[in-house]
């Protein structure tokens, strides 16, 4: 007799429960053993530097050879011709069009996973044509946050005051005091328009003859933040809104329109991280108002690491949301290498988790309060090094990346290469990022390198110390330059080419 066969069908074998990372412990080990390529695409690897120690399969893709071809994992590809880069975004999107960057991905295999300082929707779509994901909100949704108008409107849900202001429309000089008086907040003022960075679109308006000075800038850029002024001080902080609640990196200081590192009055130049850097009360408060800018954060549908810049009042110790970074940004080579970092994790490290689709828990109060003991934070400073002089040249030397020693008269040598902040052992040592290169042109305003050092830049009273004014004198004149050829010059050169 034949057997009889079964019509009923077979149930479906369950899915494993996927594991939850339950600790700081398993999300390290996570990322030390994950096969997940992670691609952070940008002009150079500045703002996650050693981030590549941390997640096994990371790597920097870069336009810029910092390192000479030293750095294990920084690629550069050769030079190609494209259009003039008038952004980042544009530099990104030139890098994932590469045939070398995509042989690269290609070859490496995975499923791509990409990180950026800036993008697009013109960045997306390269992303997804390369099988990729972006591990940022999308560029649509950061646009609208990066938006110094709506930061204010966010900061306000949240209950985050920024300095007396009010949003408008200016239409000419008699207008903007209309408005102002309006408001209440004076005629001494700070005007910034919605986009812009490191002080290029930040205006200081006390008179009529200020005002036309940057009318171009303000008259036709639609709603502008038009400020009362007030004597204050910078500071940074860094957080990163995940599904488990905002983390919070610490308050740093902010190195603002230095002479001797920028040409922008206003212009971020670079940060010190050290704890006594502000008071317990200013430091529990700021800490306190970036977890709540960051829950409000989540609210409106964005995680991931973010910016806020608070303003500290000199004269009444009063905390001001300045703005907001919806990003990494110019302080997170600091945040990701302070002590609490090598204690636990580097901040962005929850951010690639928060991007990554594993599950996992953390006490998020509990990591915030530990991250807010001041033995969690050691003493460093970098400062962002710019061509100062209204001058074009073409750099013919320039000091390579590494570590430097200061003399005991002030004169400063390159001692080693490294790519690493750690090899710096004290404060007669440094370490130079160099951004331009023999050949590049050096301009006003172009960034030559970023110095990093143990201990303090700054004074008690936020000026320049002078050790830091020794350093900066030291490294520009390691660079050397000829001026710009003239027109019979290329006219020569031209022929004997041909």
């Amino acid at each position: 007799m034949a057997k009889k066969t079964s019509t009923k069908p077979k149930a479906k074998a369950k899915p494993k429960p996927r594991k939850v990372l339950q600790n700081i412990s398993e999300i390290r080990r996570y990322f030390h053993r994950s096969e997940d390529p992670i691609y952070f695409v940008s002009a150079t690897n500045f703002n996650l530097l050693g981030l590549d120690e941390w997640a096994k399969n990371f790597k920097f893709i870069s336009y810029i050879d910092c390192y000479d071809g030293q750095h294990p994992n920084v690629f550069c590809p050769s030079e190609a011709p494209h259009a003039e880069f008038q952004s980042i975004e544009d530099i990104n999107n030139y890098l994932l069009q590469h045939k070398e960057v995509i042989d690269l991905i290609k070859r490496r295999g995975g499923k791509p996973n990409f990180v950026f300082l800036m993008f697009d929707e013109e960045t997306e779509r390269l992303v997804k044509e390369l099988g990729g994901k972006v591990w940022f909100p999308k560029a649509k949704l950061r646009t609208r946050m990066d938006n110094k108008i709506e930061t204010v409107r966010i900061g306000n849900k949240a209950g985050v005051p920024s300095v007396p202001n009010t949003l408008s429309v200016v239409k000419d000089y008699a207008d903007l005091r209309k408005t102002c008086d309006k408001a209440g907040i004076g005629h001494d003022l700070v005007l910034q328009s919605a986009f812009g960075d490191s002080g290029h679109t930040t205006f200081f308006i006390k008179s009529e003859a200020d005002f036309r000075r940057h009318e171009h800038e303000i008259v036709g850029e639609g709603e502008i933040k038009i400020m009362k002024r007030i004597d204050c001080r910078g500071s940074a902080i860094e957080a990163c809104a995940t599904e488990q609640g905002t983390i919070v990196g610490p308050l740093m200081t902010e190195l603002v329109g230095f002479k001797e590192l920028t040409p922008y009055r206003g212009g971020w130049c670079g940060n010190e991280i050290f704890a006594t850097a502000f008071s317990p009360k200013v430091r529990e408060k700021a800490r306190d108002l970036t977890f709540k800018f960051g829950e409000q954060l989540r609210k409106e549908g964005y995680r991931g690491y973010f910016e806020l810049d608070f303003l500290i009042d000199k004269k009444t110790g009063d905390l001001w949301l300045g703005e907001l970074n919806p990003r990494i940004t110019g302080a997170s080579s600091m945040t990701n290498h302070a002590a609490f970092a090598h204690a636990d994790a580097p901040l962005f490290l929850f951010h690639l988790l928060e991007f990554c689709s594993k599950k996992f828990k953390l006490d998020v109060d509990e990591l915030n309060a530990r991250w807010a003991d001041p033995d969690m934070i050691d003493n460093w400073s970098q400062m962002v090094i710019k061509h100062t002089d209204d001058s074009v040249d073409v750099i013919t030397k320039a000091p390579p990346t590494g570590i430097y020693t200061m003399k005991e008269d002030g004169r400063v040598e390159f001692n080693r290469f490294d790519y690493h902040r750690r090899a710096v052992e004290n404060e007669n040592e440094a370490f130079f990022l160099r951004i331009q290169k023999p050949g590049d042109f050096r301009y006003e305003g172009a960034d030559l390198g970023i110095l990093v050092t143990r201990g303090r830049s700054m004074t008690p009273g936020f000026k320049l110390n002078e050790r830091a004014k020794r350093w900066i004198h030291g490294i520009k004149s390691a660079f050397e330059a000829r001026p710009l050829p003239t027109a019979q010059e290329l006219s020569d050169n031209h022929h004997k080419i041909l």
